[in-house]
């Protein structure tokens, strides 16, 4: 009877010991799932079919393909625009770019200047101010391209650090092939287009007064000719110093809000923004901290060190490729040695598709590849907008999963805000969906019935996936016109435009079944799909809707806010000194292989 007695006792300890084993592995699994560190990887202009993980067999990208192989891969993840800054602004805020004023009705659907007035408003909720009243530490090191000041050159209204970032390391604006000389200008040829016609107005109009004035038959007061001269030549004067030293006053790199480095240096320049993504993990091992870092690869103007160039198959376009993979090895390598990796989600994607009118002018091909989808950048085709989309986080996300249903980079905001364990704000809509069911398999289909695809601020097409069906119906209301005829994208004018003369309608609306036809070739017709009106008619219905949830917002993208300020422009020293300085040290950097 002891024995048994003793035996018992045992086998009570022994359960009890399991009991507590089960309810400790329960509490860590718990906060596992809460409060993960967030590393966010965004490449710029990046064609999906860039990638070893999505088809490509000749570029290398063994880091980035091991995120697929180790995560969830999405092969219809899309962006909200095909344009950096609606992107950028739909990505941090999980809404549309047209619900915040960051989509225009002109023809400029980007910010171009550092002294322009525009930005993402500071009404606008982004994860980074969640996540940092959550405890986090949050960082952007890269491209930011949503406005900095508003007023003044140091009010800093759009800055990152006005929207929930505690450090910033990088460009308010874009990477331009004007920031790097050599290599041509984006401006020059729009310039020319937009300005040599009125210059030739105006020139034909004053020399003409003054012969009149000369031979007596019109009698103009000599102030007001002096006047009109004299307004002719400082407008000339301040479009010629503008573009002239563009370089300098729009290329520069800052660390909070202090610039570093004007105009900006491309040496080194990936390993410099590799380091501080580095560093900054580094800085916040103990707590949790949100690191998005924001690629200036394979934006033009195109550049890599000499440890890249000239190693890919694909010239200059696949070195910067290849040497953005080794950057995303590092950051991986870094949460690896810190013990992280089990405890941060890393999502990488592209802002929109590839720029595939991008060739240089010795005719090299600078764009990337966008598969077997169609156009690229600036267009609502998929190629313009179906992005890579990549997840991993160990232990919690299967890996090795495809998932092919629709999903967008606004679910990034209230994915990452609910693992945060933030309240998603209930004063506004949320246009994304959590992506945590879908990733873990409890549920099967995207919560994206519909996906509404702009060209800036004009509703340009809408996706339909609908339940019980494996159809996605997309329809087009009109489709950029390309040129030259026949190719696949608008040469002639670098990108494609949303309006005018640059587009077609469609009345009845083009439509596709991308589960059958992804390449977009041949739109259906009432005689080659029996459902074709009731699709159309479904799909009037969601846009009379979304109509409806639309509300009127300042536009932060008008010729206004567009335009160049020179009492907004930022400068390290004074205009008179071509706003130069270089306070960047030479510090090392990390130990680059090509592979």
């Amino acid at each position: 009877v002891f024995l048994l007695f003793l035996q018992s006792r045992k086998k009570m300890r022994l359960l009890l010991f399991l009991i507590i084993c089960q309810y400790a592995i329960k509490s860590v699994n718990t906060h596992h799932v809460s409060n993960p560190n967030i590393v966010l990887l965004m490449a710029d202009d990046l064609g999906i079919g860039d990638l070893g993980c999505y088809g490509n067999k000749t570029l290398r990208t063994p880091n980035i393909d091991s995120l697929a192989e180790e995560g969830v891969t999405l092969t219809q993840h899309l962006a909200a625009s095909p344009l950096c800054t609606p992107s950028r602004a739909a990505f941090l805020t999980g809404r549309y770019p047209i619900r915040s004023g960051m989509a225009a009705f002109s023809r400029v659907g980007v910010f171009l200047f550092s002294a322009s007035s525009g930005g993402l408003p500071s009404e606008e909720i982004t994860f980074s101010k969640l996540l940092k009243q959550k405890g986090y530490a949050t960082a952007l090191i890269g491209k930011w391209h949503l406005g900095m000041n508003c007023k003044s050159s140091n009010d800093f209204c759009h800055h990152p650090l006005s929207h929930g970032f505690d450090y910033f390391y990088g460009l308010t604006v874009t990477n331009f092939r004007d920031c790097k000389p050599g290599h041509g200008s984006v401006f020059l040829k729009g310039v020319q287009k937009s300005l040599v016609i009125p210059i030739q107005i105006a020139g034909i109009t004053l020399v003409s007064l003054a012969i009149v004035q000369y031979i007596g038959l019109l009698k103009v007061p000599f102030q007001a000719l002096s006047c009109c001269l004299l307004i002719t030549a400082v407008s000339l004067a301040v479009l010629i110093f503008f573009f002239y030293h563009f370089r300098h006053l729009n290329c520069f790199l800052m660390r909070d809000y202090q610039i570093i480095q004007q105009p900006l240096s491309y040496e080194n320049l990936t390993q410099r923004l590799t380091k501080e993504a580095m560093q900054f993990i580094g800085r916040n091992t103990g707590a949790p901290f949100l690191l998005v870092l924001s690629y200036l690869h394979v934006h033009t103007a195109l550049f890599a060190s000499k440890n890249f160039r000239g190693k890919s198959k694909h010239g200059l376009y696949g070195d910067a490729v290849e040497e953005m993979d080794w950057s995303v090895g590092q950051v991986l390598d870094v949460l690896e040695k810190y013990n992280l990796s089990n405890n941060t989600l890393v999502y990488f994607t592209s802002d929109q598709g590839g720029h595939v009118e991008e060739i240089s002018s010795s005719g090299e091909v600078h764009g990337g590849h966008n598969g077997i989808y169609k156009g690229g950048k600036s267009t609502n085709w998929e190629g313009g907008i179906r992005v890579p989309g990549l997840l991993r986080w160990p232990g919690v996300i299967d890996a090795g999963a495809h998932i092919d249903k629709p999903t967008s980079n606004m679910d990034i905001f209230p994915t990452i805000v609910k693992l945060a364990e933030a309240e998603l704000p209930s004063d506004r809509i949320i246009d994304g969906h959590d992506l945590m069911p879908l990733l873990q398999g409890k549920i099967t289909r995207s919560k994206h019935e519909f996906l509404f695809h702009y060209c800036n601020a004009y509703l340009n097409a809408v996706r339909w996936h609908p339940e019980n069906s494996e159809s996605v119906w997309k329809v087009f209301f009109f489709t950029p016109n390309f040129s030259p005829e026949g190719s696949n994208g608008c040469y002639d004018s670098h990108v494609c435009f949303c309006h005018g003369g640059f587009i077609t309608r469609h009345d009845p609306p083009l439509l596709f079944d991308l589960s059958r036809d992804p390449e977009e070739k041949v739109p259906l017709t009432p005689e080659t799909e029996s459902r074709f009106y009731e699709v159309l008619r479904v799909i009037h219905l969601a846009v009379v809707n979304h109509t409806k949830s639309l509300r009127a917002v300042p536009n932060q993208l008008s010729w206004d806010n567009l335009l160049w300020k020179p009492w907004l422009q930022p400068c390290c020293s004074s205009l008179f000194q071509s706003c130069y300085c270089d306070y960047e040290a030479k510090a090392n950097l990390p130990e680059v292989h090509s592979g």
